[in-house]
């Protein structure tokens, strides 16, 4: 078998240098080489993984904190006060992603049907019977029984989540609320007789899936702030260092305050707010980065060869940055959920009615007789915070080519 050199080419298709690459000697069979799939990991890559997969703290934090997410992901499967199928007179009807007035069920009204009232769960188990009206606890446990009632009968059922309340049902228990727990109320409910339970796993993913939604946004924002100012430097670096400053010396608080008095309160509002006050976190740790990298010499190199700007910046030098910027992750993420949580307990974050760790936090400051409160919200933010620094800590771990895990 004999070598010849295999031309390198840069971005514009010019030969740059000489690799080697195998030739195959006249009549000499080569076996076809396996082409990597669309989604396959580099070598680069696959060697990370498995620097995760080895970090033992990291890699169950993953496991635990997808299983957790998914979980919450079909919190209506799971937490409603709907029921997620109902076989009426052989019809097959999912209440959780349709609207069916009480009248589809033989009843009287046009408005949505209140699937917890005796009556309504009387017409579905019979098929929508008249008697309903008169006697329906009579009636559905007779139904339960295995009696074939007279009449149009025909036999109904549904199927109910674990729990059976949303994050914003009212309970019907007797008593003053909050309410402690038990069998019916596993967590207990607050301080306007809404199950606690549910709150938590709606409020779970709602915490969630506030921070990825700003840490990915202001993390981008951040980079490319960062790569900007460190590669090219000069007054462009000296200009947005200046505009970093002014900004991150306003109040965000009062912002956000008179923003929300004015536009009214809402998710994506304080997303919106959220990002615009914390893509400077990333800035100078991305661009400390760029300004000791760009005058190496493997970019010195790239430059002389004529590849681009951006691809020097984010294909050549970002990867090797992307230590020290992992290493903020863990703060960024911590701190967002701290920064929505805050918001919350301080009644500046989102409206009242939506399931907000805060919010419970801040009723359980209000309702000390209440521990289970008390108790609920720091362990949810101790076991969701704790997950997410583990896992984040295994990726900058992972990335750092120092380290490697036995």
């Amino acid at each position: 078998m004999s070598y010849e050199p295999d031309p390198v080419r840069t971005d514009d298709g010019r030969e740059a240098g000489g690799g080697i690459r195998p030739q195959p000697e006249p009549g000499m069979s080569v076996a076809p080489q396996p082409k990597p799939g669309r989604f396959a990991l580099s070598p680069l890559n696959q060697r990370r993984w498995r620097n995760f997969r080895k970090n033992g703290r990291a890699f169950w934090s993953l496991v635990i904190f997808t299983i957790l997410f998914t979980l919450s992901l079909f919190a209506e499967f799971i937490a409603n006060d709907k029921p997620i199928l109902v076989n009426y007179r052989g019809e097959y009807r999912m209440p959780i992603f349709s609207f069916y007035p009480e009248t589809a069920f033989g009843g009287d009204f046009r408005t949505e049907a209140v699937y917890r009232d005796p009556e309504v769960q009387c017409l579905i188990k019979t098929g929508g019977l008249e008697e309903c009206f008169d006697d329906p606890e009579g009636l559905i446990e007779a139904v339960d029984a295995g009696e074939t009632l007279e009449g149009d009968f025909d036999k109904g059922w549904m199927i109910w989540p674990p729990i059976p309340y949303s994050f914003n049902t009212p309970v019907d228990r007797p008593g003053a609320a909050p309410l402690p727990p038990n069998a019916q109320n596993w967590l207990g409910t607050d301080d306007t007789k809404r199950d606690v339970a549910a709150r938590v796993i709606y409020g779970f993913r709602l915490s969630i899936l506030f921070t990825l939604i700003v840490t990915v946004s202001a993390s981008l924002i951040g980079i490319v702030a960062g790569a900007l100012q460190g590669y090219f430097g000069g007054w462009l670096d000296l200009i947005f260092q200046r505009v970093i400053e002014i900004w991150s010396a306003t109040p965000s608080l009062y912002v956000i305050i008179i923003l929300f008095a004015i536009l009214g309160r809402s998710f994506w509002l304080l997303v919106i707010l959220t990002v615009l006050f914390g893509w400077t976190a990333l800035v100078g740790v991305v661009r400390a980065e760029f300004l000791r990298a760009r005058n190496l010499e493997y970019v010195r190199a790239a430059k002389a060869l004529g590849v681009s700007n951006a691809t020097i910046m984010f294909r050549h030098m970002l990867p090797n940055a992307m230590v020290a910027t992992l290493t903020m992750l863990p703060f960024i993420v911590t701190g967002t959920i701290s920064t929505l949580a805050s918001l919350d307990f301080l009644g500046f974050g989102l409206p009242s009615s939506a399931p907000s760790l805060g919010e419970l936090t801040l009723q359980a400051k209000q309702n000390l007789q209440a521990p289970w409160l008390g108790f609920t919200a720091f362990t949810v933010f101790a076991l969701m915070l704790s997950l997410l620094v583990f896992i984040f800590e295994g990726v900058r771990d992972a990335f750092d080519p120092r380290k490697t895990f036995s």
